[in-house]
């Protein structure tokens, strides 16, 4: 199997759909002889802030000597950036030979009518990888939810993580903030060690609470409140917490929120000095989240989509973008789109609305009707490499080109970004 075939294959597992539970995973796991009981495991959950966050806790764990895995969704470059070791992508081989053992593994599985899904494999070849590679510890990014998600067959981990709590996925994880709070704190284990903020809405902090003295576990509540950000630029915070001085190449207070959980979970470890921890937090890279490109004109990338995330960048272009800002706008019909432009148009003066090579992509027309008056142009073009192209050509030098909305667009968008 070519690395092209094996990313084609895990794509045609989503014929399949998403299916809760844990009893097809289990079985995949089994035939592959269960690598996840000869790994550690530090496990994400959350709506909004976990890849940054595993990915801050993975930076910290490299700084310490740990061999680390790092399994995130969804990737914007390259498939291969979902899983990693010591911040090193799989290389295309090693996914291909990884992905052949799991295909045949999952085809015993059909014969005996048990049919993974894509996230299941997905999750198999991270977890084979990572005891193939020897690795000390890995970093776990729930999918969906924690319950039912795939990632959460694994033990009891070092420590797990629930970071910002709000409404997406309603239809799948239910409709108020408590009950998507008990699916995130399905990670929560017997005896374990649990790490959250105490700006999580009241509702999923008691949920939280609740299921950590359920299963008995030590519950760390970070006070975010304490953080004090010293100084920010578009790229750019520093703040102290708790004595010490942090500096990370991300923007936003919502990114201070996420390293402040990563910081108290990281204490949580064994062999993790704060040395570690500051050095960890300042080489921490997010692809697609808030990334600056240099230009002229830069390009401000940001694949949040739901409305938390929606505020999250108003906030920033409201403080840091430059007066002329272009933004390229393509979303996923089945998230709260219209909320999501209410907290972001009012920041830009030109839009190109386009679609994603995606079934679930929203038609531009449709994304247009969503944000009534607007004072400055809009330009429906469904090619999104041309609408970037014309966004980059007709924004000043000293402007902004903003693309957001989804991590589809921008991993549709990589080449014409890399190149």
């Amino acid at each position: 199997m070519t690395y092209s075939e094996a990313v084609a294959y895990i794509h045609s597992l989503l014929v399949f759909g998403m299916k809760p539970g844990l009893s097809r995973i289990s079985a995949l796991l089994a035939e592959l002889g269960n690598p996840q009981n000869n790994l550690k495991f530090v496990h994400v959950a959350g709506t909004n802030g976990k890849g940054t966050t595993s990915n801050m806790l993975s930076r910290i764990l490299v700084e310490a000597g740990y061999k680390t895995g790092l399994f995130t969704s969804p990737y914007v470059f390259s498939f291969c950036e979902r899983i990693q070791v010591n911040h090193q992508n799989i290389s295309e081989s090693a996914l291909a030979e990884t992905v052949t053992i799991v295909r045949d593994a999952i085809e015993r599985l059909n014969r005996r009518g048990i049919v993974p899904t894509e996230f299941e494999a997905i999750t198999a070849a991270a977890l084979l990888y990572f005891k193939n590679a020897g690795c000390d510890i890995a970093v776990m990014e729930v999918g969906l939810g924690g319950r039912f998600d795939s990632t959460n067959i694994i033990p009891c981990s070092e420590v797990c993580v629930i970071t910002s709590i709000s409404l997406d996925h309603t239809k799948v994880l239910g409709d108020t903030i408590a009950k998507i709070a008990f699916e995130k704190a399905g990670i929560i284990k017997e005896g374990g060690v649990t790490v959250t903020t105490n700006r999580q809405e009241p509702d999923a902090l008691q949920v939280i609470q609740n299921t950590a003295a359920e299963k008995h576990n030590r519950l760390v509540v970070a006070d975010v409140n304490s953080a004090k950000v010293q100084s920010q630029t578009l790229g750019e915070t520093v703040f102290s917490y708790g004595g010490r001085e942090y500096t990370m190449p991300l923007t936003g207070l919502h990114q201070v929120e996420n390293a402040v959980g990563a910081i108290e979970a990281a204490r949580c470890l064994p062999g993790v000095t704060q040395e570690n921890i500051v050095n960890g937090i300042h080489k921490t890279v997010m692809h697609g989240r808030m990334e600056i490109l240099p230009g002229p004109p830069p390009v401000l990338l940001d694949g949040g989509h739901n409305p938390e995330c929606g505020a999250a960048l108003a906030r920033v272009l409201r403080d840091f973008a430059p007066e002329n800002v272009t933004a390229v706008i393509g979303m996923m019909e089945d998230k709260d789109t219209a909320h999501y432009l209410k907290a972001v148009t009012p920041y830009v003066k030109t839009i190109w609305f386009t679609k994603p090579k995606n079934p679930r992509a929203a038609a531009p027309e449709d994304l247009k009707a969503q944000i009534g008056d607007f004072p400055g142009e809009i330009f429906l073009e469904p090619n999104v490499p041309a609408a970037f192209e014309n966004a980059k050509r007709t924004t000043p030098n000293d402007g902004l080109v903003l693309v957001c909305g989804s991590f589809y667009l921008l991993s549709d968008l990589g080449l014409s970004i890399e190149n």
